[in-house]
């Protein structure tokens, strides 16, 4: 009896439907291209299809370079009934000795012929089979990244890396990429308004407690696509995608009733003011409901304010009410290490402990992120011995480059049809150029202050000196923005340094 027979397990099952799901659904999308195919290639699809999702297969396993036992028993599972050659009673350990799996990893890099014949009929009879191979391919990269307890986090993020492959390569043909219908092209930064029609509702920092006004789960991939929308935060993209795979791959392992290793959800976020703290933090909440992490996928914002009472026995009081409001989404507490700076009488510790306690009493009804500077950060999470392995991952938010910062000037000028000239752009530029990188500094905050000023000025400019009976303005008057309605270099745009965007 072959191996892989011999040691079927949930594991294989679960790879061999996604494996077959795979080889039909994309199987079909090209029967129905076939008129447009050489005969030759016609003649061979159902072959060809599935020499596709072994060689995806084989990629994925080999991402991480490990190999283990029970994905080559899936992939043997699998495709050994499949392929008339003496893979149907090979051992993992045959594998290996014959190295069909080594070097597989770098398929996952360049788009294949058969997504790229895919991709080409699209972009010419306007169609988005593309799409079929892109949800199926997606599963399938998941479904074997399940196959272990705990996928490498090199595994998961080989797999985004195909992702974005996909995605560009949709992009560049002109096709619509999977979750682009109705989200709108985000070049505002972050903090800018939700305008999404399944937005969650948000709750204000120590807000009085009202009603969540819950939206349908939204499509993971147009978040996603939302997410990738975002102006800079490359490094913040690409963990939150790591965390959503994880996610997936996980969920897709309680669908199969295997076992999942626990880990800690909670995170922590650090940098300065303005930097999508906060805009991130309700995508992710988002993202969660999508995944059934979190019921609701609200955001709740509070910071030491809300949780700390001046009174004693108060604090914990306060804390709770807080959790309650959070409870089925994503509570986010800003400054989150002022809670450590008052020393041993302050009340700030007593918030501290019910947090832990909380967390771990709640640990499948809510997720905590807490969010501030890096180092300050640093010395909070040293504060309690719970807070660590509660807290294990932290995303750090870079400030923004000066090119991200004139690009989101930009879009708060497109968002209200502003106009600025080439000679405006230029000072823009070069106002950003000019300001000091110092701890605190504004980030997207600074670019929303920049364009409000600049609209001030612009109004000045328009009525200075303007007689009662002049002619109207005219539309292109009121929208052309011109370099001397950018503030000077040495102006100072007030930014107030707090937390959460």
């Amino acid at each position: 009896m072959p191996d892989y027979m011999r040691r079927r397990s949930p594991e294989d099952a679960g790879i061999g439907d996604t494996v077959e799901q795979f080889i039909h659904d994309v199987h079909i999308v090209l029967t129905g291209m076939a008129g447009e195919l050489p005969a030759p290639v016609a003649a061979r699809l159902l072959g060809d299809v599935t020499v596709e999702a072994s060689n995806l297969t084989l990629a994925v396993i080999d991402a991480d370079e490990r190999h283990t036992d029970v994905e080559l028993l899936g992939y043997l599972s699998a495709f050994g009934p499949r392929f008339d050659t003496q893979l149907g009673w090979a051992s993992p350990s045959d594998m290996r000795a014959a190295n069909l799996a080594t070097d597989k990893r770098f398929w996952l890099g360049r788009p294949s012929e058969m997504f790229d014949l895919i991709v080409s009929g699209d972009a010419r009879n306007r169609t988005a089979h593309s799409w079929t191979y892109y949800e199926r391919a997606m599963r399938l990269a998941h479904m074997v990244c399940a196959l272990d307890a705990r996928p490498s986090d090199d595994e998961l993020r080989a797999v985004d890396a195909f992702r974005g492959m996909l995605v560009a390569t949709m992009t560049g043909h002109g096709v619509n990429r999977p979750g682009s219908a109705g989200v709108a092209a985000s070049r505002l930064g972050p903090s800018a308004p939700d305008s999404s029609a399944t937005a969650v509702a948000t709750l204000g920092v120590a807000a009085d407690l009202a009603p969540v006004v819950l939206a349908p789960p939204e499509n993971l991939e147009d978040l996603l696509a939302e997410l990738d929308k975002l102006i800079g935060l490359a490094g913040v993209k690409a963990e939150v995608r790591l965390v959503t795979n994880l996610l997936q791959v996980q969920k897709l392992r309680v669908e199969r009733k295997l076992p999942v290793v626990d880990g800690s959800r909670h995170l922590i976020f650090t940098g300065n003011p303005g930097t999508g703290k906060t805009t991130v933090a309700r995508l992710l909440a988002r993202i969660y409901r999508t995944l059934g992490v979190v019921d609701k996928g609200h955001l709740v914002e509070t910071d030491r304010a809300g949780l700390v009472a001046g009174f004693v026995g108060q604090t914990a009081i306060k804390v709770t009410e807080v959790f309650n409001q959070a409870m089925g989404g994503v509570l986010l507490i800003d400054e989150a290490y002022a809670l450590a700076r008052g020393g041993e009488r302050d009340f700030g510790r007593e918030a501290i402990d019910t947090i832990v306690k909380l967390i771990e009493d709640r640990r499948d009804a809510l997720v905590v992120i807490a969010a501030g500077y890096p180092v300050e950060m640093a010395e909070f999470v040293d504060t309690n011995p719970g807070l660590r392995s509660r807290f294990p991952k932290t995303i750090h938010f870079n400030d923004y480059a000066d090119e991200e910062l004139v690009d989101i000037f930009t879009g708060q000028c497109e968002k209200a049809r502003y106009q600025p000239t080439d000679q405006a752009r230029a000072a823009v530029t070069r106002w950003f150029q000019a300001q000091p990188r110092t701890k605190g500094f504004g980030n997207g905050r600074l670019a929303r202050n920049m364009f409000e000023a600049t609209i001030a000025n612009q109004a000045t400019r328009l009525m200075s000196g303007r007689a009662k009976d002049a002619q109207p303005l005219t539309d292109q008057e009121l929208l052309c923005l011109e370099e001397a309605d950018i503030p000077a270099l040495d102006a100072s745009l007030l930014v107030v340094a707090v937390e959460g965007s």
